[in-house]
């Protein structure tokens, strides 16, 4: 039986959702981003408890279908960006399509109304948080970062970046090194 699971975006959450799986006796299969596979049927009082209890840690158990079909949408998105090292072969709008199965004029429609935001937005926004990651932890420079984010080139990287942060790449990464520093001598 699969479940699906609202803001369910990262290693901490499918953590945390495999301790709660575990105390209500679930044996679960595969425990993704999003999404949840058990061996077992879910009785209603299961079901209650675990939507109580995701809702403590800020998750939310999904019914509605078109719901259940935009938190795809985002483990896709999230997996490609924040988690995979690989560029895909075709652009996003292709790759997204193919791993979900449906045409991507309708996943972005769902996605629009349901979200407020194009899924090209959110593709950005969350390139975006990626870079800024790979900055404050210098592990990439610019031009390492911007090709392994798909950007045609630093300046799109850098123009885009500002664009939703408000500040350049270099201005964030001293912003990161000022911060640290101030830690450090706490």
């Amino acid at each position: 039986m699969k479940i699906y699971i609202k803001y369910m975006v990262s290693l901490r959450c499918k953590m945390m959702v495999k301790a709660e799986l575990k105390k209500l006796g679930l044996h679960y299969v595969i425990v993704d981003l999003g999404m949840v596979e058990v061996l077992e049927d879910i009785t209603a009082e299961q079901r209650c408890q675990l939507k109580k209890n995701l809702a403590k840690s800020g998750l939310e158990l999904l019914d509605d279908q078109q719901a259940i079909l935009v938190e795809k949408i985002k483990g896709v998105i999230t997996e490609m960006i924040h988690y995979s090292d690989e560029v895909p072969k075709v652009n996003y709008s292709d790759f997204i399509s193919e791993k979900l199965g449906y045409d991507y004029t309708y996943l972005a429609n769902v996605f629009s109304e349901l979200k407020g935001i194009t899924i090209q937005q959110f593709i950005i926004i969350n390139k975006i948080e990626r870079a800024k990651e790979l900055i404050l932890y210098d592990q990439l420079n610019l031009t390492e970062t911007a090709f392994l984010l798909h950007y045609s080139s630093v300046a799109h990287l850098s123009n885009q970046f500002k664009k939703v942060t408000g500040l350049t790449p270099s201005y964030f990464k001293e912003l990161g090194k000022k911060r640290k520093g101030n830690l450090e001598n706490l």
